[in-house]
């Protein structure tokens, strides 16, 4: 922490240059940031809400209920795919002993949460349009932000370090989170699973964040009113930092070999 303090400049500046160069080229540029995650939103809102006739849930619109969910995963799906690839998209600086190559997963997180900041203000916007504006539960927004970040750079540094060496893995784990955000409660409600098997849907750290946001902008609770689920989530997330550490500072002595 220490050392990512020390270089936070770099760091901010790195992750800038990062974001804009993921649309160097195209017409329209960062652009596409925000439009392709928002026309999945959209279809997904047409698909079920206008095809479907999807009912309003938890006595606010479905648009809504939906937004709330999809927000977090956009979030969780990108940089977590974008952090994958850190170490192979910079080999020409891994290969510089003078350059801090911890940083590299931690600049594509953050590339992935300069646009997680703007579609949480949209996020809100939509909720003031629709008069439920979250007001003082926008602190436990914060607070699932911050869960977010630890959980995505707890996995960045296994995931980018195993890619090294084994370059299919962001193909696999594009096929993973095409499956999580069904296997997660974002299109479908948890009441629909029997309440004796509701526990391995919670054993997913992903479903804390998600259904945290949905506390707090649509029934008005905090984040510690689930106490249980708190520590389990953190305990979870602290396993996952401590075994990707572990891992990368045993694997990244061969990463200029390799690369």
């Amino acid at each position: 922490m220490r050392e990512f303090w020390n270089n936070r400049k770099l760091l901010i500046n790195m992750s800038k240059s990062d974001f804009k160069n993921r649309y160097s080229g195209s017409y329209f540029g960062v652009l596409w940031a925000v439009v392709q995650p928002l026309m999945t939103i959209l279809i997904f809102w047409f698909v079920f809400q206008v095809g479907f006739r999807a009912q309003p849930i938890s006595n606010v619109p479905f648009i809504l209920w939906l937004c709330a969910a999809m927000i977090p995963w956009n979030f969780f799906a990108d940089a977590v795919i974008n952090s994958t690839g850190a170490f192979t998209s910079y080999s020409f600086v891994v290969k510089k002993l003078v350059f801090k190559i911890a940083l590299l997963p931690l600049v594509k997180v953050t590339a992935s949460f300069f646009l997680n900041i703007a579609f949480n203000i949209l996020l809100i916007l939509i909720y003031s349009l629709y008069g439920d504006f979250p007001g003082i539960h926008l602190l436990s927004i914060l607070y699932f932000n911050i869960c977010l970040f630890a959980l995505i750079t707890a996995l960045s540094y296994f995931l980018a370090t195993l890619n090294v060496f084994f370059r299919d893995t962001t193909q696999i784990v594009g096929i993973f989170l095409q499956f999580g955000i069904w296997l997660t409660p974002i299109m479908w409600q948890e009441s629909i699973i029997p309440h004796n098997l509701l526990w391995l849907v919670k054993l997913n750290p992903i479903y804390y964040i998600i259904n945290g946001y949905r506390d707090a902008l649509i029934e008005d609770k905090w984040f510690f009113e689930h106490p249980t689920q708190t520590i389990y989530f953190w305990g979870i997330t602290l396993l996952l930092a401590l075994i990707s550490l572990v891992f990368y500072k045993k694997m990244k002595s061969h990463f200029a070999d390799v690369l």
